[in-house]
């Protein structure tokens, strides 16, 4: 017999919506729990982007030598908090050891898995919903200084043309042909089709968790604090308002899945990829559609508010502000990189993207506890999150996924 509680989703960024739209579809009962509304924190602060084709992990074979010239090199969009390094250690000696050919690839071909098809799972998780305006589909592309810096990069275009991402390259004046904001510095472009953004992150999840609201889901705004098991099993989530009966539930609680999942005996090995973002607004002689900017390791996206420019990593754990340094460095690179922008206004953003040494997220039940884990996204938390609720979705109402989902155990690292 089906249980007649209800199935608790912790965690409303676009994972956990995701996951709850997808049940509720399914027939199931569903409360969603955040501690703020839905479409915050990383859901709203991200680039936007579709991006089917960042199947390539951070860790490509070299990195391990060319890190420390990165961290000191002041106009590489590569940050370090050095007080915090003594924590970070572990994680980082952990995350550089898959800097290897046989570990990429076989990163690369389960990502290749979850989101290869990010735009058509977008599209048919807002059809016909107040969400689906937000997306648009379109080109990605990524904008070089030379045809040099492209072929530095051959690695990763070997594993994305493998994967039948095959990029249109425009040199020379072709470049301001196809897009005219570019500035001179910019010497060739590598233009994807079949991608596509979303021009309001956090208006988007919103407008998806309404969605779910009128099919009779229910959100509350609470803080998780722990999750009650019988017998092995689990029996209930514990708020700071009280017990919430259920018998499934959801970790889609992003850089902060941490502390829950000790409380179910996991010490996970997750850390936060400090993302930085500065939104131009009402902006002028921007891009029409998103650009990667490979010296600045940034992207650009056309938004309803304005130009969101966002990238740069900092290593510092989840605690400290911003620093001033990557707000600094990314006016630069867009300077540098659309020199004709105007804007009315700028809005800085600082937020979280989870992120476990193996770069893969976590998905599915956690040792057949009636918990579910949902997350570890890192930079394609968006780009993936429709689909890995579908898939947990799929888990939970008992039916089997058409996909290998090995790679994303949950329980892998053990410890």
């Amino acid at each position: 017999m089906s249980s007649t509680k209800p199935v608790v989703v912790i965690g409303a960024g676009i994972v956990g919506v995701s996951t709850a739209l997808w049940l509720r579809r399914a027939g199931k009962a569903v409360i969603l729990l955040d501690r703020d509304a839905p479409g915050q924190a990383t859901s709203y602060g991200n680039a936007g982007v579709l991006a089917s084709a960042a199947i390539v992990p951070v860790t490509t074979p070299g990195l391990v030598w060319k890190g420390p010239g990165y961290l000191l090199d002041r106009n590489f969009p590569l940050f370090l908090r050095w007080s915090y390094l003594p924590r970070l250690m572990p994680w980082l000696l952990r995350f550089l050891s898959h800097a290897n050919d046989r570990d990429t690839r076989r990163i690369s071909a389960a990502l290749t898995g979850l989101i290869g098809d990010s735009v058509e799972q977008h599209l048919a998780l807002a059809k016909d919903t107040r969400a689906a305006p937000w997306v648009v589909e379109s080109d990605y592309s990524f904008a070089y200084a030379s045809r040099a810096e492209f072929e530095k990069d051959a690695y990763g275009w070997g594993l994305k043309q493998e994967a039948g991402f095959v990029p249109t390259l425009y040199e020379g004046a072709a470049v301001q042909a196809y897009e005219p904001s570019l500035g001179p510095d910019v010497g060739l472009v590598a233009a994807l089709p079949g991608h596509g953004f979303v021009t309001d992150p956090g208006g988007y999840v919103t407008a998806l968790a309404e969605e779910f609201r009128a099919m009779g889901g229910e959100i509350r705004q609470a803080e998780v604090v722990d999750v009650t098991l019988t017998d092995g099993m689990v029996s209930a989530v514990v708020t700071r308002g009280g017990e919430i009966a259920c018998d499934q539930a959801v970790l889609t609680t992003g850089a902060w899945s941490k502390p829950l999942m000790k409380k179910l005996g996991l010490t996970i090995p997750l850390e936060t990829e400090r993302g930085y973002h500065i939104v131009f607004e009402n902006a002028q002689g921007g891009p029409t559609r998103p650009i990667m900017v490979s010296s600045g390791k940034f992207v650009a996206t056309p938004m309803k508010q304005g130009l969101r420019c966002a990238g740069i990593v900092e290593l510092g754990g989840l605690e400290a502000g911003p620093s001033r340094a990557p707000f600094d460095l990314l006016r630069r690179q867009v300077a540098k990189s659309f020199p004709g922008l105007k804007a009315t206004g700028e809005v800085e953003w600082m937020g979280h993207r989870p992120t476990v040494p193996d770069s893969l997220p976590l998905i599915g039940e956690i040792r057949g506890t009636g918990v579910f884990a949902g997350f570890g996204h890192q930079h394609i938390g968006l780009t993936g999150g429709p689909k890995t609720g579908r898939l947990l979705a799929q888990l939970i109402t008992g039916q089997r996924p058409n996909q290998d989902l090995s790679a994303f155990d949950p329980v892998r690292f053990r410890g």
